[in-house]
C-alpha cells in the first residue's frame, strides 16, 4: 500500500521571491582609515599649511588693525613685504639694505655658518670619539665639552674680539666653539652605545683595533653622529645673531642689528623671516643627506 499524503514530510520553505534585495551598506570610515587616506595626499597637508599661514596673516593684520601696539613696532605684512621688495632690490639708486641685497646678507652667513659647522665637525667628531673609547680622555675633556654646550654664544663673544679683532675671525670662532659641543656629545653617547655584540663578533672575525673602529663603530655610531651635526647647525643658525653683533654687514644678523638700532621694525621681521625659511630649506636638506648616508635607519 502506498503512503498517504498526509503522512508526506513538508516541503522546506524557501527564500520568498516579492521580498526586494537590500545592498550590503559599506563600513563606515574609522580615524585610522582616514588617516591612511589622507596620509597618501601630500596635497592635503599643504592646503593645510596654506590655511594655517592664512590664519595667522589674518591675525596679524587684525592687531595692527585695531592698533594694539604702535604701527612702529608691530607694522602690517603689506610693509613687511613692502621692505623685503626694497631690500632684495635696487631702487632710485638704493641698492638693498646697507649696499647689499638680501640675498647677500643670507649667503653670507651661510658661508659663516658653513665654515664655523665644518671645522666643528672636523674636530667634534674625533673629539666624541676619543671620549667614548678612551676612559682618561673622557674624565679630563667630557666636563670641558659640557662647559662650553651650557655657555650662551655672547658670555665669549667678547673675549673673542678681544683676542681676534673684529674681523671675521671672532664671528668664526663663535660658530665654532657654538656648534662643536653638540657634535662632541652626539658622537660620544653613539660610541659608547655601539652594541657588544658587534664588537665581539668582529674581534671573533679577526678584525684589528682601528678595522674595528672604522668597520664596526663608526657606521654604527653615523646615524647619531649626523643627528648632532643637525643640531649643531641649528645651534649655530641661532648664534648667527649673536656673531654678527659687532661688524656685522653683510650678513643677515648684522642687518637685523642695524636695523634694530634705527627701529625699522620691518627690516627687522624682514631678516628674521628669511632666516627661519632658510634654517627649514637648510634642514631638510640635512635630512635628505641622513637618508642617503644611512638608509639602514629606522629599518634595522
Amino acid at each position: 500500500m502506498t503512503a498517504s499524503t498526509a503522512d508526506a514530510a513538508p516541503p522546506t520553505p524557501g527564500p520568498p521571491t516579492d521580498t526586494p534585495h537590500t545592498p550590503a551598506r559599506a563600513p563606515a570610515p574609522t580615524p585610522s582609515r582616514l588617516l591612511a587616506l589622507l596620509r597618501w595626499k601630500p596635497l592635503h597637508w599643504a592646503a593645510l599649511r596654506l590655511v594655517a599661514l592664512g590664519v595667522l596673516l589674518a591675525a596679524w593684520q587684525l592687531v595692527v588693525v585695531l592698533e594694539v601696539w604702535p604701527r612702529v613696532l608691530v607694522p602690517s605684512p603689506g610693509e613687511v613685504w613692502h621692505q623685503f621688495i626694497l631690500t632684495s632690490t635696487t631702487h632710485d639708486g638704493v641698492r638693498g639694505y646697507g649696499d647689499h641685497l638680501l640675498i647677500e646678507h643670507l649667503a653670507v652667513s651661510l658661508r659663516r655658518i658653513g665654515i664655523g659647522t665644518g671645522y666643528a665637525v672636523l674636530f667634534g667628531v674625533p673629539l666624541g670619539v676619543a671620549i667614548g673609547l678612551l676612559r682618561p680622555v673622557a674624565v679630563v675633556l667630557e666636563p670641558a665639552v659640557t662647559f662650553l654646550r651650557t655657555l650662551p654664544p655672547l658670555a665669549y663673544l667678547s673675549l673673542l674680539v678681544i683676542w681676534f679683532g673684529i674681523d671675521e675671525s671672532p664671528k668664526i670662532w663663535l660658530l665654532v666653539i657654538a656648534a662643536l659641543p653638540p657634535i662632541a656629545a652626539a658622537t660620544a653617547a653613539a660610541v659608547r652605545g655601539v652594541p657588544r655584540d658587534l664588537l665581539e663578533a668582529a674581534r671573533a672575525l679577526g678584525a684589528r683595533r682601528w678595522s674595528t673602529l672604522g668597520g664596526v663603530v663608526l657606521p654604527s655610531a653615523l646615524p647619531e653622529i649626523l643627528t648632532g651635526v643637525r643640531i649643531a647647525v641649528g645651534v649655530a643658525y641661532t648664534s648667527v645673531v649673536a656673531a654678527e653683533t659687532i661688524n656685522g654687514v653683510p650678513g643677515i644678523g648684522g642687518m637685523i642689528r642695524d636695523a634694530q638700532r634705527y627701529n625699522q621694525t620691518s627690516v627687522v621681521i624682514v631678516g628674521i623671516i628669511a632666516i627661519g625659511l632658510s634654517g627649514i630649506v637648510l634642514d631638510a636638506l640635512l635630512r635628505g643627506a641622513e637618508r642617503l648616508l644611512v638608509p639602514w635607519r629606522g629599518r634595522a
